[in-house]
């Protein structure tokens, strides 16, 4: 890359808030309303009310997301001060439309604020397509937005192309569940959204059309034990006889990092 990269790394939903603001999904004005009153105007950016609470709001004892981040991103500048910097940031899910905002607010927390880039997995949609305009031609962040056919997570909320209504952002790369030679074609919407299951497909890929890469190295243990009704039988029965199945594994006493990298094929 040569230059030195800050990542931002952000989870998915995990508190019962969470879920509850995930489903406020009427859109206000990312900047807050304007004293003129932003609220009914469709050219002003706005994003889901839900995300952009658990993005600015403080809790008891910890400043916000946006202050946490935007304050220890300003701190690195000044120690990297001199040096060639960028950021990026990923998040899966939640984490996703977060990285969004975050993108969304570093993009300009400087005079000369170091350029943003974010890859989201599984993410939903943010924001109208005045947020989205400004993200990526005002703000110039480059998203790559990475989707699972299979995910409905990521064809929410709203609906897309609708006057003041939600857009997704950046350039999407898709996968598919059923392009992985380990994974059942019917698998269901929990695995569907599960990042490790993005992860072994982005593992997989070799292009567009392309069939899944042979050679792919990331092991499905993590697959096995999350998502194991949804993995082939040939390749439960192999982990099973490697001794590295999930119930195999508590009963041979087997770590998970023993097995790591034993089941790349049933062959």
């Amino acid at each position: 890359m040569g230059r030195r990269d800050i990542v931002v790394v952000l989870r998915g939903t995990a508190t019962c808030l969470e879920w509850a603001e995930n489903l406020r999904t009427s859109l206000v004005p990312v900047d807050g309303e304007a004293p003129g009153g932003s609220a009914g105007d469709p050219s002003a950016p706005k994003v889901a009310r839900g995300f952009l609470n658990l993005y600015k709001t403080p809790g008891e004892r910890v400043p916000s997301l946006s202050d946490a981040v935007v304050g220890e991103v300003r701190r690195l500048m000044d120690v990297y001060k001199g040096e060639e910097l960028s950021v990026t940031v990923v998040g899966h899910s939640l984490g996703a439309a977060l990285a969004l905002l975050v993108a969304d607010e570093l993009s300009a927390c400087a005079p000369r604020a170091p350029p943003v880039a974010v890859v989201s997995f599984g993410g939903p949609r943010v924001g109208n397509r005045a947020f989205a305009e400004r993200l990526e031609r005002s703000r110039g962040v480059g998203v790559l937005r990475i989707v699972n056919a299979g995910d409905v997570v990521t064809r929410v909320p709203g609906l897309p192309h609708a006057r003041n209504g939600y857009e997704h952002v950046g350039t999407e790369l898709r996968l598919h569940t059923s392009d992985s030679p380990c994974l059942r074609p019917s698998a269901g919407p929990a695995c569907s959204h599960d990042l490790e299951s993005y992860l072994h497909l982005v593992d997989g890929f070799a292009g567009t059309g392309r069939p899944f890469r042979p050679d792919a190295r990331r092991c499905i243990v993590r697959l096995l034990q999350l998502q194991r009704a949804s993995v082939r039988a040939s390749y439960v029965k192999r982990a099973f006889e490697l001794g590295i199945d999930r119930k195999a594994t508590a009963a041979t006493g087997l770590s998970r990092s023993d097995s790591y990298g034993c089941v790349l094929s049933p062959s």
